[in-house]
């Protein structure tokens, strides 16, 4: 068996291919090689994902603080039903000016 025969335009057609995959090799090469370049995607990417989880979190935080201002509403309305806060409230209020006057003086007298 001989050798296949190659005529010029086989030649310079393999000769093509062989620089482009040269060439893509070089480039992925170069790229790998860019340190820089690489950490800079890998910040953008990071950054990325906590802007993501914040806003996540933010969203989930402002829904409990809604909950919570609902639940905090329907608990002041069932102490203000309360027949023993309703009877008892001067009493809370001078125990509260009494705990406020004493906490003022203790202040006071710590300066």
């Amino acid at each position: 068996m001989s050798a296949p025969e190659f005529n010029q335009e086989q030649i310079q057609q393999e000769i093509e291919r062989t620089r482009e995959r040269l060439g893509e090799t070089v480039e992925e090469l170069a790229a790998k090689a860019d340190v820089k370049a690489r950490a800079q995607a890998k910040a953008a990417d990071v950054k990325a994902q906590a802007q993501a989880k914040a806003a996540d979190v933010k969203t989930q935080a402002q829904a409990k603080a809604a909950d919570a201002k609902v639940k905090a509403t329907e608990l002041s309305g069932q102490v203000r039903r309360s027949p023993v806060v309703q009877r008892r409230w001067p009493l809370a209020v001078a125990v509260g000016v009494l705990v406020a006057g004493s906490v003022a003086v203790w202040r006071w007298r710590k300066k």
